[in-house]
């Protein structure tokens, strides 16, 4: 049987250019060579396209041959440039291990979808909407799920310190991980957190803060056909969480751990997994996801945000909860390439 050609991109030009590459790093390590012939897109941090070996700490000063994805579906895959003269090399399925602003937010979506190319993951529409947290809630909150409170800040405009009830956290409105994000106490601090996160989007997101634990669920499917990881618990130790933040995230983070299965009861366990669903259905995800949420002393969930193509690294909760629930990093990659492929969880 002939193996299915794989195009793997990673990279990019956000912040999280470099939890993407360790993600791909990740992904190679569990790919079964044996069913995929992987083709390693990485994109470097000016933007420039190489085909490579792979994610390799050298990929990005190497010998990678330039090469771009033709959104010309007569062409269809890969114009790669050799000896001044454009080969092509087709492809089957994409799988785009981006994360953050130009890749989670629709844009290599769009360019998948012109390009004819299958691929991994949520589709334009749900990739846009989730990137921005204020649609998010907005689509979310209409679909009777709970949110924070929340206001919006565009860029120039006037805040009413006054008007809030403290404290808030504040966020970029369109950005992964958890760069520009600050808790907000004192009203006097609130300008100059909106000038960190204006650093990284010019809309601005200040939530109130939700009492509860934070914890999250990964999902796998399209439809009525979805799969629940098991679910997580951020375990603090002081402050608030910030994901990939740290100098050598493989050896843990200085305030947080990660309890999997969380330490919660059977009852609140089936309620934030059948929310995650939800959540996942009403914002038209498709693939994978992870749905990160608060659960409330009063068992009471909420949700927090959505990542469309979460973490796939070595500690990564999206992983993490899969494995728990009995589906290692290649059998993850075996199913959503079915899914993308025939819809169909296979």
């Amino acid at each position: 049987m002939d193996r299915l050609k794989v195009g793997i991109i990673f990279g990019g030009v956000s912040e999280e250019h470099p939890v993407s590459v360790k993600s791909a790093e990740e992904i190679a390590k569990n790919l079964d060579v044996e069913k995929y012939e992987p083709f390693y897109i990485g994109i470097t941090k000016s933007g420039a396209w190489k085909l490579c070996d792979g994610p390799d700490t050298n990929w990005e000063n190497g010998s990678g041959r330039p090469a771009v994805l033709s959104p010309d579906r007569s062409v269809h895959g890969l114009l790669v440039l050799e000896q001044g003269q454009y080969k092509t090399i087709s492809l089957d399925i994409v799988l785009p291990v981006l994360h953050g602003k130009l890749g989670e937010d629709g844009a290599i979506q769009g360019l998948l979808e012109l390009s004819g190319t299958p691929y991994v993951g949520c589709d334009v529409q749900s990739s846009a909407l989730c990137m921005d947290k204020s649609l998010t809630y907005t689509v979310v909150g209409s679909a009777g799920i709970a949110t924070p409170n929340f206001w919006t800040v565009t860029a120039d405009e006037d805040i009413d310190i006054d008007r809030l009830t403290y404290p808030v956290f504040v966020k970029p409105a369109r950005s992964g991980s958890s760069f520009g994000v600050s808790k907000v106490s004192r009203k006097e601090e609130l300008l100059s957190a909106v000038e960190t996160a204006r650093k990284y989007d010019s809309k601005v997101l200040i939530e109130e803060a939700v009492a509860g634990s934070e914890i999250g669920c990964s999902i796998l499917g399209n439809d009525l056909d979805l799969i629940a990881g098991e679910v997580d618990r951020i375990a603090l130790s002081h402050g608030f969480f910030r994901i990939h933040q740290e100098d050598d995230p493989e050896t843990g983070s200085e305030n947080s751990t990660f309890i999997v299965p969380a330490d919660i009861s059977a009852e609140s366990r089936s309620l934030v997994q059948e929310t995650a669903k939800d959540i996942y259905r009403a914002l038209g995800c498709r693939g994978l996801a992870r749905v990160d949420m608060f659960l409330k002393e009063d068992g009471g969930v909420v949700l927090n945000e959505v990542n469309t193509f979460p973490g796939m690294t070595s500690y990564s909760r999206y992983p993490r909860m899969m494995a728990a629930a009995g589906l290692p990093l290649a059998e993850v990659i075996d199913r959503t390439v079915s899914l993308a492929l025939t819809g169909k969880i296979r």
